[in-house]
């Protein structure tokens, strides 16, 4: 474990109306912010569908040579299919291999992590070493919304990564917080790196308890996705973080989010009690799938949500969600089990091309260059974490905040408000 004390002044408390995100600096001196980053990493057997590789502790060195099958899935992604080809593999440490030039395809050193793959390519892959990783202090301009002695509340752009983790060791919320608080560069050894196999949804709490507080992250109680916008909170002592932890695990938490999907949910409002796992055929996907948990294999996942707005003529909408629990790309993974992918989510099916299809058809011939301008402009899930409350961890006064969507949200939602825009006419099934 890792940990660094320092000062950290802080500005007195002043509420915003902005998103929530949540960190963890975990004081033992009430004077002094340690910025705790472990991890403790776990070794895995890795293997290919058509070869047994031995069990390597990180990865390093295990090699994949296979070629690419007869798929349905049309055009495939590098990083992604081999990612699916090594069981329980880090998507970031594929794309690290990549591009340190340990990929090649059909005899061709390929660095680009996007490469599109074919049948009958043959691709031969060497993970590389688990490179040493430095969370530096960044100069990073960050929304603080609310900030006392106890919590921090960010609002997270989009495209942010939250922590540093191999292939995301810059630019991540984390290197921002230090660097707000005055910390120095946090130097990780081998050992603390992120694990492989790791991938902690926002309930399943990183525990302070015990020896569990080794394995917490850079003080994160929960988290939102690379290209989720909205509000995290941040608790600057270990009191404060084991009861937000407490609040997420007793579903005390209030979260709302929006999003903008590929079509129109129907009925108009309700309730996905489906159970969320991990995809099979794809790691860094989760999947829906009714009765899943009953065998082990998925989690309890219940989302609620409301269609507020019918846009451009039933080809998206602007739905908001309420989580009961918070599984892994829950809402991401409950609109596609609902046949309504998040608008740019082209994880979960709502591709460009998707887009396209839903929205040419329902709208006037004279909107469609308008059309075909803004699907271009798709570059990430348009998910956004709306409201924010919980309980202060100190004063147990009730802390409640929201904030308006990004540029890039507000700007997509607003043309297909131009094309065509109406309140949904069935009654609210869910508060």
């Amino acid at each position: 474990m890792v940990s660094l004390y320092s000062c950290c002044p802080f500005p007195s408390t002043k509420a915003l109306q902005m998103y929530p995100s949540f960190l963890f600096l975990s004081p033992r001196n009430p004077k002094l912010l340690p910025f705790t980053i472990s991890r403790i990493l776990r070794a895995s057997s890795c293997s290919a569908a058509k070869h047994q590789q031995p069990i390597r502790a990180r990865y390093a060195g295990v090699q994949l040579e296979e070629t690419v099958d007869e798929t349905k899935q049309g055009k495939l992604r590098l990083d992604s299919w081999i990612s699916s080809r090594i069981q329980s593999i880090s998507r970031a440490r594929v794309q690290f291999s990549i591009k340190s030039g340990l990929v090649t395809v059909n005899g061709r050193v390929v660095d680009k992590v996007s490469h599109g793959l074919r049948a009958g390519d043959k691709v031969n892959c060497v993970i590389s070493e688990l490179q040493p990783l430095k969370a530096e202090p960044e100069d990073i301009p960050l929304d603080i919304v609310f900030e006392d002695d106890h919590v921090l509340v960010v609002n997270k752009p989009p495209h942010m990564v939250v922590h540093p983790a191999p292939g995301n060791a810059t630019g991540t919320l984390v290197n921002g917080i230090l660097h707000h608080c005055s910390l120095p560069t946090v130097a990780l050894s081998e050992k603390d790196v992120l694990s492989d196999t790791e991938d902690v949804s926002d309930d399943e709490a990183f525990s302070c308890g015990g020896s569990a507080a080794a394995s917490v992250r850079p003080g994160i109680v929960h988290r939102l996705d690379k290209g989720t916008s909205g509000l995290l909170v941040v608790a600057k002592d270990e009191h404060s973080h084991a009861h937000l932890s407490e609040q997420f695990k007793q579903h005390m938490i209030q979260r709302v989010y929006i999003s903008l999907t590929c079509g129109v949910p129907s009925p108009s409002a309700g309730r996905v009690d489906i159970p969320i796992g991990r995809d099979s055929n794809n790691r860094i996907r989760m999947v829906a799938v009714p009765g899943l948990s009953h065998h082990g294999r998925a989690r309890h996942a219940a989302s609620r949500y409301k269609v507020i707005e019918v846009l451009a003529g039933g080809g998206s909408a602007l739905v908001q969600w309420r989580l009961e629990t918070g599984r892994t790309h829950q809402i991401r993974a409950h609109a596609k089990y609902m046949g309504i992918p998040l608008l740019g989510d082209e994880v979960y099916g709502g591709s460009k091309s998707m887009a396209l299809s839903l929205l040419r058809p329902r709208i006037p011939p004279n909107y469609n260059d308008e059309l075909s301008k803004l699907v271009s402009r798709l570059e990430r899930p348009y998910l956004h974490a709306l409201v924010l409350g919980f309980k202060h961890p100190h004063s147990s006064e009730k802390m409640h905040f929201s904030c308006s969507p990004p540029p890039d949200f507000s700007e997509i939602l607003s043309h297909l408000r131009n094309i065509g825009i109406e309140k949904p006419i069935s009654k609210e099934a869910a508060s």
